[in-house]
């Protein structure tokens, strides 16, 4: 398993936001995780959700990381930049059984949060659970069939969208 994740929060200034970035971050290292941070790191930078979430994206589009995880006060407008990259798949949760469909099923590679929506102990179970779970390949069951074609064409409309970027 790869024990590489970037790692971006956008603070607006709210203690609250330092308060749960910190915790997040003591938590991906006690598991053993190399953290590259692009966001905020003290309540006076300023940097914008959609920088910090574009510079997240990018890298994950190039290739360097494959996954990372975006937090500002809802998630929403982290994982709407997010989402403008080719090959980004960034998805708003705020429940366990949320994080596991959106890596098993949808292939999430980016997990956005809320700390304004989310007590710590609740956000780290729920990063939890997506760090650990795989996305289903081969698994014998007919449901999983039009979602691997839904994916494949989702692929092929994103080449369209976005051209051989």
């Amino acid at each position: 398993m790869n024990r590489k994740i970037i790692f971006g929060a956008d603070l607006a200034a709210d203690p609250s936001g330092l308060y749960f970035r910190e915790k997040i971050q003591s938590f991906l290292a006690s598991r053993g995780y190399e953290i590259e941070d692009v966001g905020n790191t003290s309540l006076e930078q300023t940097g914008g959700y959609y920088k910090i979430a574009a510079e997240l994206a990018g890298r994950i589009q190039s290739g360097e990381y494959e996954q990372g995880l975006l937090f500002c006060g809802t998630g929403m407008g982290m994982s709407i930049t997010a989402n403008k990259f080719q090959g980004v798949y960034a998805a708003v949760v705020e429940t366990t059984f949320a994080a596991k469909m959106a890596k098993a099923i949808n292939r999430a590679n980016v997990l956005c949060l809320g700390y304004t929506l989310l007590g710590v102990n609740s956000a780290i179970n729920i990063i939890d659970t997506w760090l650990n779970t795989e996305i289903l390949e081969g698994v014998n069951d007919n449901r999983l069939e039009p979602i691997r074609k839904s994916f494949a064409e989702f692929t092929e409309a994103e080449k369209r969208w976005f051209g051989n970027i």
